[in-house]
């Protein structure tokens, strides 16, 4: 047994191995949280179930479920991306986790990366159900996959970005109102149940704008029309992306 066998050896891990760590971490506290699942799982999987199987609302030609399953998806990407990590960070920040983790050996940075993956993670869980469920029901998906997953990393970017600046500037209390509403607003107005085409023309110009509706409208192109990658489509969650993220890093409080 060599002298040095024992030697202590202190000092942080690498921010590789503390990245992944948070990430586990993150991921299963959401998991474990009863509001944050309804919000993820069970509230798209219910949406994609009852519509497709009631003739409520006019979708156009085809199944309802070639329809709702695109939009189902980028509310899923919404309710965790947008919804669950502002909520969850703002309180994370109300109760001062945010400033004991900026304290840690963990970069400030790092956390952000281990949060986004975290949602990246859920969002992987979550398409992988509503995709079965869809399937279940009768869906015959388009498209490229590619296509798919830059629509998909987009609007995981988008709707980031708008969450942590949410979470970063406003008051915990206020972020889960704010964050629930903007919710329900988008569910309605986002294309995601509702076809764009039922809004008057004026207002239908500026819900397209939106990045849930962008991130719907790309996603039926690809799945339900076999489209190619849609320019426009992307381009808006691009740009929503870069302003939200660059936002949040620029006045996001840890305090």
């Amino acid at each position: 047994m060599s002298a040095g066998t024992f030697t202590p050896r202190p000092g942080a891990a690498p921010v590789s191995r503390m990245i992944l760590a948070q990430t586990a971490l993150e991921t299963r506290m959401l998991l474990r949280n009863g509001e944050q699942l309804l919000l993820t799982v069970i509230i798209p999987a219910l949406l994609l179930v009852l519509f497709s199987s009631v003739d409520i609302i006019e979708t156009g030609a085809g199944a309802s479920v070639d329809f709702l399953a695109p939009g189902v998806l980028a509310l899923a990407v919404l309710s965790t991306a947008f919804t669950g990590q502002a909520i969850a960070t703002g309180f994370d920040r109300r109760y001062g986790v945010l400033k004991r983790l900026g304290a840690s050996p963990l970069p400030r940075w790092a956390l952000m990366a281990a949060k986004t993956l975290s949602v990246l993670v859920t969002e992987v869980l979550q398409v992988a159900l509503l995709t079965a469920i869809a399937l279940a029901l009768g869906w015959s998906p388009q498209g490229d996959p590619f296509s798919v997953a830059v629509l998909l990393l987009l609007g995981t970017a988008a709707f980031s970005g708008l969450g942590l600046l949410m979470a970063g500037t406003l008051k915990a209390e206020l972020t889960l109102a704010a964050a629930n509403l903007v919710f329900l607003l988008l569910l309605v107005g986002g294309g995601v149940i509702v076809p764009l085409e039922k809004f008057p023309d004026a207002v239908r110009s500026v819900l397209e704008l939106l990045p849930v509706s962008a991130l719907s409208d790309g996603l039926r192109a690809v799945l339900q029309h076999g489209a190619a990658l849609p320019w426009g489509d992307a381009a808006v969650l691009a740009v929503w992306a870069v302003l939200g993220l660059g936002a949040a890093a620029r006045w996001f409080r840890w305090e």
